[in-house]
């Protein structure tokens, strides 16, 4: 059978460029371009795991000027807190000197009034007991006939208010 007689040559050739075929693939791939895949491959991982790196420094120094941004805002807020503690209290100050004052000016003139309120009774007693003293006088000479005395009649109605 000359198709098997043909066998050896046909697959010695193909044998022999196959092998030509793979070792040049095998060269230009696995030698060529392979390391050059596997090169970009770690310095794409080396290059993403130094920018895991600078973002968990970034991270790490944001939380650490968060930090200090709370604490200085919760010390603004207490000095705020104390101001405004410290505020209230010198307008309470002021306001009790305020009060004082009035009170002060309202106690002089109520003294005042009260003076005044002392004079205006005892100049109204005065004249209640001068018309009381007129009038006992002539109601004693009405009815008795008899003249009294202005010291007589001042000294029986003063007697008389005085028990009143």
């Amino acid at each position: 059978m000359p198709q098997i007689a043909q066998l050896g040559e046909t697959f010695s050739s193909q044998l022999f460029w196959l092998v030509i075929f793979f070792g040049f693939v095998f060269f230009v791939v696995g030698r060529g371009m392979v390391p050059r895949v596997m090169g970009t491959m770690t310095e794409r991982d080396k290059k993403i795991g130094d920018d895991l790196a600078a973002a968990k420094t970034a991270r790490d120094a944001a939380d650490e000027q968060e930090e200090a941004w709370r604490v200085r805002e919760n010390e603004n807020r207490a000095a705020a807190r104390a101001l405004v503690a410290q505020a209230k209290a010198e307008a309470l100050a002021e306001n009790d000197r305020k009060l004082a004052m009035a009170q002060e000016r309202l106690d002089a003139q109520l003294a005042e009034a009260e003076q005044r309120i002392d004079a205006s009774r005892r100049s109204a007693l005065d004249e209640i007991e001068a018309v009381a003293v007129e009038a006992a006088q002539d109601i004693v000479q009405r009815l008795a006939a008899v003249q009294v005395t202005r010291a007589g009649a001042e000294k029986a109605v003063r007697e008389a208010l005085n028990n009143v």
